[in-house]
């Protein structure tokens, strides 16, 4: 009579052992709860010799039993600490030996922007230790470029404040956009293609890495370590401008300059109209004077000379007549070359002014979008069709299963070695052997053999 029976017995009521109740309750907490995510604080940490770590986890008004065994805690790339901040991802059980709730934990992490900021200041330690924020290997910015890339989101905002101060600055300058997304764990390596791509072109005099502000989470790509070492390495001079002005990343430590903001990186590299149409001024300026300082020695001379030489007083006048009608004759021609520049400086700001990028940008807009409707339906029919091949699978595992035949009432005998038996004749009295159910095992002893009459 199995312990089932014998718990029957009693006036036709179950009767639950210790065990059976902590076994009934593991299953149904197993079989309840899928896999989550729990965040707390690690306390009462215990690390026994087989390797395997106990722990509770814990917030302000309770905290769960947590058991990590060795195949997981091997591969964790941070181990836990009392008092550390974690998140893990779990299953919810039952300890049957001691009827204590408890996560079966799968993964675990430190929790919160914290870890982050640990990453960041980890990384940012070794590459300035391997010289990569060394100022003599970063390049000087062209004071004025011709055309400058700007690697960074095509719709975002970072490119817009560029493309306005280049406007409003110096509408000469050339821009090639590069597009990448600037978030996501894409990000850094379509970042690091698309610089291995300007510098394959060579078509531009300094490239802006650029993104608006955001949390350290958003700003996360501009911290990946290869996205460092490849702004390192890049040819072409490059300027960082991520985020606001309190915003730091990785790129703007190995970057050839920092700017606090995209507005800020597209002044660095564009001078003001005002001040180039200032410049020029100072120019004709002088010009004017050393101009007119040469004239006045050359006057000075000639006097001299006439002095010197009384006799041909009539040729030097003519001479000195000449040079005044040459020198006013060099003024205007100065006068007009510049005044031709200024007008063909104009001309060009207003031809530049005319060829926007914004219709292109919008048309670049519109093919993403259709090229995102066409992804989603394509993943919604590819995981339509893996739901389907995974239920015809399961359905044909559960048919091939030995558990569902035990289900049924059938049972599976072993003998002390282990070998399965499927003849009575193999049996002899008072042998033991175990009896295996759906649900639990037994162990028997055989009182008598016979052989089944159809053989």
């Amino acid at each position: 009579m199995s312990e089932s029976d014998n718990n029957t017995a009693a006036g036709g009521r179950h009767i639950f052992s210790v065990s059976e109740l902590n076994r009934e309750a593991r299953d149904v907490l197993e079989g309840s709860f899928p896999s989550l995510w729990v965040e707390g604080e690690v306390s009462n940490l215990a690390r026994p010799a087989s390797g395997h770590l106990y722990f509770s986890l814990k917030d302000s008004r309770a905290q769960v039993r947590c058991a990590l065994f060795k195949n997981r805690a091997m591969k964790l790339a941070t181990q836990p600490e009392n008092g550390m901040q974690v998140l893990v991802r779990a299953g919810v059980s039952l300890y049957e030996g001691r009827g204590e709730f408890q996560l079966i934990v799968e993964y675990l992490e430190p929790a919160g922007a914290g870890a982050l900021q640990r990453q960041f200041e980890e990384l940012k330690k070794k590459l300035d230790a391997e010289g990569l924020f060394d100022p003599a290997h970063k390049q000087a910015i062209p004071a004025m470029a011709r055309r400058v890339g700007v690697i960074t989101s095509a719709t975002g905002a970072a490119i817009r404040d560029i493309l306005s101060v280049l406007q409003r600055r110096y509408a000469g300058i050339e821009v090639v956009i590069y597009p990448v997304p600037v978030q996501g764990a894409e990000a850094p390596g379509r970042i690091r293609a698309m610089l291995a791509l300007a510098e394959q072109r060579a078509e531009v005099d300094v490239l802006i890495l650029a993104r608006g502000g955001g949390s350290l989470e958003d700003l996360w790509a501009f911290n990946d370590e290869q996205l460092a070492r490849a702004v390192h390495a890049c040819r072409l001079p490059t300027i960082s401008a991520v985020g606001h002005e309190i915003d730091f990343t990785i790129t703007d430590f190995v970057a050839d300059q920092r700017a606090a903001t995209p507005s800020a990186a597209a002044e660095l590299v564009s001078p003001s109209r005002e001040q180039l149409e200032r410049q020029l001024a100072r120019y004709e300026n002088l010009l004017a004077r050393q101009t007119g300082q040469l004239l006045r020695r050359l006057k000075d001379r000639l006097a001299g000379l006439e002095r010197r030489l009384p006799h041909p007083r009539r040729t030097l006048q003519q001479y000195s007549q000449r040079l005044d009608e040459l020198g006013l004759r060099g003024q205007r021609a100065i006068k007009h070359h510049l005044q031709q520049d200024r007008a063909r400086l104009n001309r060009l700001a207003s031809l530049l002014a005319v060829q926007n990028p914004r219709r292109q940008l919008q048309q670049q807009q519109q093919h993403c979008r259709q090229l995102d409707n066409r992804l989603q339906r394509a993943m919604t029919l590819n995981l339509q069709r893996k739901s389907e091949r995974l239920s015809r699978l399961s359905h044909n595992l559960d048919t091939v299963s030995p558990l569902a035949t035990l289900s049924r009432g059938y049972t599976i005998v072993q003998k002390g070695d282990g070998a399965i038996v499927r003849d009575a004749a193999s049996l002899s009295h008072g042998e033991q052997v175990r009896s295996r159910f759906a649900r639990g095992t037994a162990e028997l002893s055989v009182i008598a053999v016979s052989q089944d009459d159809s053989e």
